[in-house]
């Protein structure tokens, strides 16, 4: 096998990105502080034609030179947007019938690999603080909690692995299904 030279990978340009169909998900950040797993969140969104993204709280926005380290240009193509308040968020895309859901460990956590996606639904990803995880208020508010299943001793992954896990996951379902 040979690897493949970057420009055998068929890739999009930016306005072919802005252009393309957005698969129905969204991510919301909430209180993220390291600038280098928001980078990577954006990474991931574009790898995933991520429809937005929503940086909350203390989450810090683009321009910024430690998220574009990670996100290597991706801030440029993925759609985002500042909201001070997570909740304020969340009422707003509950009123547009986005269905939201927590990644986080909770009582009566739906664990990922049993998560169904329902057709003709929108998806709004909530990705908790690296240390304090999703707000409470949130996962309150939160239609379903969707739990990563882990084996080992640890108690959780970093933000972006977990980012890149759940919306695998989830792409690959709707894909499936549509």
């Amino acid at each position: 096998m040979r690897k493949l030279k970057n420009s055998e990978l068929d890739r999009l340009s930016v306005d072919e990105f802005k252009d393309t169909k957005k698969t129905p998900i969204i991510i919301v950040l909430d209180n993220i502080r390291s600038l280098n797993n928001i980078g990577s969140v954006f990474r991931t969104s574009d790898a995933f034609l991520i429809e937005k993204i929503y940086l909350c709280g203390i989450t810090a926005t683009p321009p910024n030179k430690d998220i574009h380290k990670t996100a290597l240009g991706s801030t440029d193509t993925v759609d985002w947007e500042y909201i001070e308040n997570t909740m304020d968020l969340v009422e707003k895309l509950k009123a547009e019938n986005v269905k939201i859901c927590a990644i986080e460990q909770a009582e009566n956590a739906t664990m990922l690999n049993d998560f169904k996606v329902e057709p003709n639904t929108k998806y709004a990803l909530v990705f908790g603080n690296e240390v304090k995880g999703v707000a409470q208020n949130v996962v309150n508010e939160s239609d379903v909690v969707i739990e990563i299943p882990q084996f080992g001793t640890k108690h959780s992954l970093n933000i972006s692995v977990s980012c890149g896990v759940v919306v695998w996951d989830i792409f690959s379902k709707l894909k499936v299904n549509s």
